[in-house]
């Protein structure tokens, strides 16, 4: 008897989403000359929205006693099991606490705080810690004095974070350079900085390699490497620079 062909599986139908997604991409290209960027993958479409609300942020009361118990508990060294045994309460109600998946009793914290050997209050510290902000009118940027400013580089800070708790310092610059303006020696810092061009053109130079930026041209680089602009083409010149480092230790 004659063996049946051997059938392969059916392919999975894609989504009805996907199906959309690729059915606008076509159209797309056949409306284009032909060039077209790569069709993203299912990776890169289904990745999360940096800008979208956090659901585990501290803001959220649950989620905010929940890392302040584990961080109380990791200190002293001891595991999930011992503390739970300690408070007098059961191993799934501590995980759940801990993972901001329930809303713990007074009764319940006091257990835990007498356990950890913290007054109650602790628990709400992260979600009660005020939040920094900056908000900056346009052409009330504060004039800073930095080196290049004696060469006629004008400084205007537009932000600053005033918590000395923070380890992370971001220092967002918006630098005119002008006739008036002489080319400076170069640059080096610690940190990252990142340049946004807004007016104008200027040879920017990163180490070795020297880059023509023009409005809408941006730069990111490690600002350990000498860097600064060595040749300004179109004048006036207004860029943005953020520079970003770790804050020394005292």
């Amino acid at each position: 008897m004659a063996k049946s062909p051997i059938k392969s599986p059916p392919k999975k139908p894609a989504s009805k989403a996907a199906a959309k997604r690729e059915a606008t991409d076509v159209a797309n290209w056949k409306r284009s000359d032909g060039i077209k960027a790569p069709l993203l993958s299912a990776k890169v479409l289904n990745s999360p929205d940096p800008h979208a609300l956090d659901q585990t942020r501290d803001n959220i009361l649950e989620v905010a006693i929940g890392r302040e118990v584990r961080n109380f508990r990791n200190q002293l060294g001891i595991n999930i099991s011992e503390l739970a045994e300690a408070a007098g309460i059961s191993l799934g109600m501590l995980s759940k606490i801990e993972n901001g998946m329930t809303s713990p009793s007074l009764t319940t914290l006091q257990a835990l705080a007498r356990a950890l050997s913290v007054p109650v209050s602790s628990f709400f510290r992260r979600y009660e810690e005020r939040r920094s902000v900056s908000f900056v009118k346009a052409g009330e940027g504060l004039a800073i004095e930095r080196r290049g400013t004696r060469s006629g580089h004008q400084y205007h800070l537009l932000g600053y974070n005033g918590d000395q708790n923070s380890r992370l310092v971001v220092e967002p610059y918006m630098i005119t350079l002008t006739s008036e303006s002489d080319v400076f020696p170069l640059f080096q810092h610690p940190g990252m900085e990142f340049l946004y061009m807004l007016e104008g053109s200027v040879v920017y130079r990163h180490a070795e390699k020297r880059y023509t930026m023009l409005p809408g041209d941006s730069l990111f680089f490690d600002a350990d490497a000498p860097h600064g602009p060595e040749q300004m083409v179109t004048l006036p010149i207004r860029f943005l620079s953020i520079i970003c480092y770790v804050r020394e230790n005292d």
